[in-house]
């Protein structure tokens, strides 16, 4: 997949998300300047606005693999949130590609043994905007 999805993100996640950049050093944060590069294209809206069928912090996605068929459902999760059962980082590989996509968006994925597949966004199960979460 040559050209990248269209991204969108809140005013509130993206200045969270900027301020956690900024504070994690490169050694434990790899794909740093990837994730400033996609927030630096994104559009960017106030919480109200959001579409609800945009991945947002917080939001609980599903998506499918290409290659498998098989089906995941993780909720994207700030670093001292994640670890716990369907619980990504948004600075984990995937929770950083997952981050603004919209329903039906799809993505290529890096496996860890190198490996590139393709993953779309098929669902999402819950997004705090939508909730009417709007200062989570």
């Amino acid at each position: 997949m040559s050209k990248k999805s269209p991204i969108t993100v809140s005013s509130l996640d993206l200045e969270r998300l900027e301020t956690l950049i900024e504070s994690t050093p490169d050694a434990v944060f790899p794909g740093k300047a990837a994730l400033l590069d996609e927030l630096g294209r994104a559009t960017v809206l106030e919480p109200g606005e959001m579409p609800p069928d945009v991945v947002t912090m917080n939001s609980t996605v599903r998506f499918s693999v290409a290659d498998s068929g098989r089906e995941f459902e993780l909720t994207l999760a700030y670093p001292k949130d994640a670890g716990g059962e369907g619980r990504i980082s948004v600075l984990a590989p995937v929770g950083s590609a997952l981050l603004g996509l919209s329903v039906g968006s799809a993505l290529d994925w890096t496996l860890p043994d190198g490996h590139v597949t393709t993953v779309r966004v098929s669902e999402i199960t819950f997004q705090p905007e939508r909730a009417g979460e709007l200062h989570r």
